[in-house]
């Protein structure tokens, strides 16, 4: 039986809706249920995205509830994820762990533990009523969620021996607490933030498997290999640091385990032009969510996608 690595890269909320998508039309595609994956990886976005999946609330309700219009569906989003602070707090904390270690040394660390204008309280409730008791514990199969560590400046690997137990709510919350838009979730005596300040997507986790995977499937939002028409300054840099950050995990992956297939799907031009410019968008992401499962059809047809596909998802005819 073939074993699948499933790694479910950052990529906001509009990322998060591009995945569901996406496992979804593989799903319908081949009769492969996305929850039967060895290994799910996931970070920010797609941290939320594996959670669902591990709970399985992979359908549209998990984004629109009982909404009736695309407008409705933003503001149900929008009250999930963007509980603002009225004060934002932690300023001592950021000047400890990030500004004067950045100042020393400047990079990306200058932003670690600063102060958010929102509380990601709300997104942990979005887990909870999604998926019920789940939320408040871990999966049975392997499940990783990838947050960073501010004072140790490395990335943790929530459901594995390298990192502390709590709660998937809580793995979720820290692994999607983009610095400055939202403030660091303390776990365990200890604060976190985004895991795609250290890689967007993590691939390389999967090595910790005790066998070779067949097949690893990477849905990287923030990894497009074609720039949108019109995109802002900052999208081609995001996509780039994305690009290169998987390329050389892939490149680690099948130096390890060069018999191992791997499929990467990225949004095409068309499904940015619905997601972009801003990830975080919660307007963007129901018409991300049904211009991914519209166009991904003919992608998942293509003969280098599906002869992957068919070799590993798809059961052969009159096998019971």
């Amino acid at each position: 039986m073939t074993s699948v690595g499933l790694v479910l890269g950052g990529g906001g909320i509009t990322g998060a809706a591009y995945q569901l998508a996406t496992l979804m039309a593989i799903r319908m595609a081949t009769g492969w249920e996305p929850d039967q994956a060895d290994v799910v990886v996931g970070t920010s976005g797609g941290a939320f995205t594996a959670a669902m999946l591990r709970g399985g609330r992979l359908d549209i309700e998990t984004l629109v509830g009982d909404t009736h219009d695309r407008h409705e569906v933003a503001e149900r989003l929008r009250a999930y994820l963007f509980r603002r602070r009225r004060v934002p707090r932690g300023v001592a904390r950021w000047v400890r762990r990030g500004v004067l270690p950045g100042l020393r040394r400047p990079d990306f660390g200058l932003v670690l533990g600063s102060p958010g204008l929102h509380a990601t309280d709300g997104l942990g409730e979005w887990v909870d009523e999604a998926i019920g008791p789940l939320a408040a514990s871990w999966p049975d199969k392997p499940t990783v969620i990838v947050a960073y560590d501010i004072q140790a400046k490395e990335r943790t690997p929530f459901g594995t021996e390298a990192a502390p137990d709590v709660a998937l709510r809580d793995a979720v919350r820290a692994s999607a607490a983009v610095p400055f838009f939202f403030e660091p979730v303390k776990l365990d005596g200890r604060w976190y933030a985004d895991g795609g300040v250290a890689s967007g997507t993590s691939v390389d986790l999967l090595l910790a498997n005790p066998e070779p995977l067949d097949l690893v499937i990477v849905v990287a939002p923030l990894a497009s290999a074609h720039p949108r028409d019109d995109a802002r300054f900052y999208e081609e840099t995001l996509d780039r640091i994305g690009r290169e950050a998987l390329e050389a995990e892939l490149a680690l992956l099948e130096e390890k385990w060069p018999d191992t297939e791997v499929l990467v799907m990225r949004p095409t031009p068309e499904i940015l032009a619905a997601s972009r410019p801003n990830p975080l968008s919660t307007e963007a992401a129901l018409p991300t969510f049904l211009r991914t499962l519209r166009i991904l059809g003919d992608h998942l047809g293509s003969p280098e996608v599906w002869d992957v596909l068919r070799r590993h998802l798809v059961e052969p005819a009159g096998r019971v």
